[in-house]
């Protein structure tokens, strides 16, 4: 599912450098600021498809949300790849963002709402290696594209994000509903057949699958109470304000990092390094295989064991070392009056660890996090809007990286050194660790007023321990 999302991201950094999409675009002298634009318009899209995602979340399902996202997606892209004048590929970007923000911010909550406690930190960091592989795709899609005549240079790269579009649309109707959402509609039956397909068919997986179910629908007959669906619930306490700051906190801090600056500006980068055209995307397309290696490795062996905090500590703290070497490298050999190899080489190991030291901490984790602090009554909204939260900061940095760039150079790289070494202290004082905590044990970490079990009074918990579950809904 992911796949689809960064490819369509990934493939613009390739694009606005072809020679033939920038005669398409026919502004020579604007070009800059309208390849920004290129870039913006999409994930401006991107926030508005997450913020109205979640209201059909809760009132479709995750599974119906992804096929429309998929649907959406292929008439953007389509668009796109026949566009016939600059305008018309803008709204092609703006509608095929649009179907990325709605699935950016399903993906993960789906992911989250199926796995269990102990491999939460995998599953969902998954989000993150499906990320990467797209990104590799895209990046030597791109590279070889470079090689092609005529506008068949930028259409055809634009025209294969209709493949991984179609297959989600396709591929979506096999994937089991999420079963704290069928509680929610009161469709026991089939969040209990869900839950114990998920876990397992031995005697031991399916007690283990019924005592989650047990606890699962206890949890949100009693959140059901107290709900209101508002946006106001997610700061009407302070628990719930908390959780809200860390999800919003984890996703922005992620755009601080600036990886997107490099994954859509990484040749113009690459040639403010020195490099050739040719060059530049070359060294991107292997730039964009460093972090989903990097990333699978640590959502395999690390995540679900270090937890949460200390990778995003580790990375902003990263992030300072990797920028101040690459302002240094920039600000003393200008690729402009410089020809030193040495340095052009060590700007290059700096951005290529700026992904691996990613792929360690907010790659995979502000997916995760994001997404499990929240209880259930909230869980749709708070993750669209820690995802909106994601997208605002990426229209940002996607529409001036580029001028600031080929503008002031090295002295641009100075904001990012800034903004983790504010991440850095936030992070260490402000955050929780939630590792191996089940997503209905979140109320203890986070210090609710009022956990949700206590909603229900001593008949109604009578009443709900020997509820049978109702009859399947259609």
């Amino acid at each position: 599912m992911l796949s689809a999302i960064s490819y369509d991201s990934g493939i613009i950094s390739s694009v606005i450098t072809f020679p033939a999409f920038k005669g398409f675009v026919n502004n020579p002298g604007n070009y800059d600021s309208l390849s920004g634009a290129v870039v913006s318009t999409f994930t401006g899209g991107c926030f508005f498809g997450a913020a109205g995602a979640g209201w059909v979340n809760d009132k479709f399902g995750r599974r119906l949300t992804v096929q429309l996202g998929a649907l959406i997606a292929l008439w953007g892209c389509a668009m796109q790849s026949g566009a016939n004048n600059f305008a018309c590929m803008l709204i092609g970007r703006i509608v095929a963002g649009f179907a990325i923000g709605i699935l950016s911010m399903t993906v993960p909550l789906y992911n989250t709402e199926i796995a269990p406690a102990k491999h939460r930190g995998f599953v969902v960091g998954l989000t993150q290696q499906m990320i990467g592989i797209g990104f590799i795709v895209a990046n030597w899609v791109g590279y070889g594209c470079q090689f092609l005549q005529g506008n068949k240079q930028w259409r055809l790269p634009l025209g294969l994000q209709l493949a991984p579009a179609f297959l989600l649309l396709v591929g979506a109707q096999f994937m089991p509903r999420s079963p704290r959402w069928l509680l929610e509609q009161g469709r026991d039956n089939e969040a209990r057949a869900v839950v114990r397909k998920l876990h397992g068919s031995s005697p031991e997986q399916q007690e283990a699958a019924d005592l989650e179910f047990a606890e699962m629908r206890e949890t949100i007959a009693a959140e059901k109470v107290v709900r209101s669906r508002s946006l106001s619930d997610l700061w009407a306490t302070r628990g719930m304000l908390r959780r809200t700051l860390v999800a919003v906190g984890v996703q922005v801090f992620g755009q601080f990092s600036g990886i997107n600056v490099i994954n859509y500006f990484g040749p113009s980068m690459y040639r403010a390094l020195g490099l050739s055209a040719g060059q530049s995307l070359l060294v991107q397309g292997i730039y964009g295989a460093v972090g989903p290696i990097t990333n699978f490795f640590f959502i395999t062996l690390i995540l679900d064991t270090v937890g949460r905090k200390k990778p995003l500590m580790f990375g902003a703290g990263s992030f300072i070392v990797t920028y101040s070497v690459l302002t240094a490298i920039v600000a003393c050999f200008p690729p402009d009056q410089s020809t030193n190899l040495a340095a052009q080489r060590a700007g290059i190991a700096m951005i290529f660890m700026t992904s691996i030291f990613f792929s360690l901490s907010f790659g995979p984790v502000s997916w995760v996090l994001a997404s499990e602090v929240f209880p259930t009554r909230t869980r749709s909204i708070g993750t669209s809007v820690a995802t909106c939260a994601n997208w605002a900061f990426n229209v940002l940095f996607s529409q001036v990286s580029n001028l600031a760039i080929n503008n002031i150079s090295w002295r641009y790289y100075l904001v990012f050194i800034c903004l983790n070494a504010i991440d850095f202290v936030i992070i260490a004082f402000f955050f929780p660790e939630t590792k191996g905590k089940s997503l209905e044990q979140m109320a203890e970490v986070f210090g609710d007023e009022i956990d949700a079990h206590d909603v229900l009074d001593t008949g109604a918990k009578e009443k709900l321990e020997h509820h049978e579950p109702d009859v399947e809904k259609s």
